[in-house]
């Protein structure tokens, strides 16, 4: 299958591999991109830049193929050292970068200049404009559906990919609700060149973290997602457990005057604590409504070579028979 972002990204499928705190290291990256998608490894994860440049160096061993790197720009009183991840990166090679969060037009000109492609994730076509006039290469556009930040306009994908398809020129995936051929195909229809997926690829068995987070996702339907920190604008679309229980409450109680601080022990450094200790009550982790359409625990190039034989099936099978 030959789409923009198979062209410009130069792989094989058009399927990537979403950054994702915790989840985005080497092994996985490169199981995506051994299996023609693009594997991305989270740098924030790293804590410094020096274990950045590590973790690509293993990723680098671990496969010949391309593979990216989300640097996620954060509103933050204490910055990370954005200057130093960047430079790890551009030291290592790695032409392809997700950027997420902020707008990244600050960094744009050194990863430009350094021959790098990058996509930024947008949750409205309105950043999406703005994020293509800033010289991105291509978006990745997050619909409602999806695990992480949603953003404040609640806009699903039905509606937010064909509206992206009115206003861009620059290729972009669909992010959010993405699973399995259907997904892929629904994408390519309503416009996107391909599709990026989170929640479903922490669900293989290359996926570096514990067995406790996989066996949630696959006993979770689509009903078990809650938003947290919506009265603070800053939503994000998580499992719900004992600690996301509690969090909502606190919202409720609290309303209007509620503060971060309030809040900070069910979000703050849970990441570690969930995915690599398996505690499934540390706080709120990020996860997607696609939790519903997840059934089984295959390998990343199963898993992509069933959507991609299965995508094929939709397209000459399922819907030229309608014709």
């Amino acid at each position: 299958m030959k789409t923009r972002i198979t062209e410009l990204f130069e792989i094989e499928h058009p399927i990537v591999q979403g950054g994702m705190h915790y989840v985005g290291f080497a092994e996985l990256a490169a199981a995506v991109s051994n299996a023609g998608g693009l594997g991305i490894i989270t740098a924030l994860t790293q804590k410094t830049p020096e274990k950045l440049g590590l973790e690509i160096n293993k990723c680098k061993e671990l496969t010949d193929k391309p593979i990216g790197v989300n640097l996620t720009f954060l509103p933050v009183v204490e910055a990370p050292d954005y200057p130093g991840y960047i430079q790890a990166v551009i030291d290592s090679g790695v032409k392809i970068v997700e950027t997420a969060g902020n707008n990244p037009a600050k960094w744009m000109p050194q990863l430009k200049d350094n021959g790098i492609k990058v996509i930024h994730k947008c949750t409205t076509v309105r950043h999406a404009l703005k994020a293509q006039s800033i010289g991105v290469d291509a978006l990745s556009i997050d619909g409602f559906e999806c695990g992480g930040h949603p953003g404040e306009d609640d806009i699903p994908n039905m509606i937010l990919l064909p509206r992206a398809a009115e206003e861009l020129n620059v290729p972009f995936v669909a992010s959010g609700g993405m699973s399995d051929a259907r997904s892929l195909v629904a994408s390519l229809a309503m416009g996107a060149d391909g599709m990026n997926m989170g929640t479903r690829f922490m669900v293989t068995e290359e996926a570096p973290i514990h067995q406790n987070v996989k066996q949630a996702i696959l006993n979770a339907t689509e009903l078990d997602t809650r938003l947290v920190m919506r009265p603070i604008r800053n939503t994000e679309r998580v499992l719900t457990n004992n600690a996301v229980e509690k969090l909502l409450e606190k919202e409720r109680e609290l309303g209007k005057n509620i503060k971060f601080d309030d809040i900070a022990a069910e979000v703050s450094g849970v990441y570690p604590k969930v995915m690599i200790d398996g505690d499934m009550d540390a706080g709120a982790w990020s996860c997607g409504m696609v939790a519903g359409l997840i059934h089984d625990q295959p390998t990343v190039k199963s898993l992509i070579d069933r959507i991609m034989r299965e995508a094929e099936q939709i397209i000459r099978s399922r819907l030229e028979n309608m014709l």
